[in-house]
């Protein structure tokens, strides 16, 4: 079993911690950018270029 200098106690936690705030938060920007205007241009310019690709469009 290995042991840890009393001053790196807790570092693994803090940067979960860090990592999850920054997956929260890039969640939130796309929620808000998908959920506006830009976001419905997007997935509808997005749908007519695979139909096209696919010939139907």
């Amino acid at each position: 079993m290995r042991r840890h200098r009393l001053d790196e106690q807790g570092i693994t936690t803090a940067e979960y911690a860090v990592g999850t705030a920054a997956g929260a938060g890039l969640a939130a920007l796309l929620y808000k950018m998908l959920s506006g205007g830009f976001g419905e241009r997007l997935l509808h310019t997005l749908f007519d270029h695979v139909l096209g690709l696919l010939g139907i469009g």
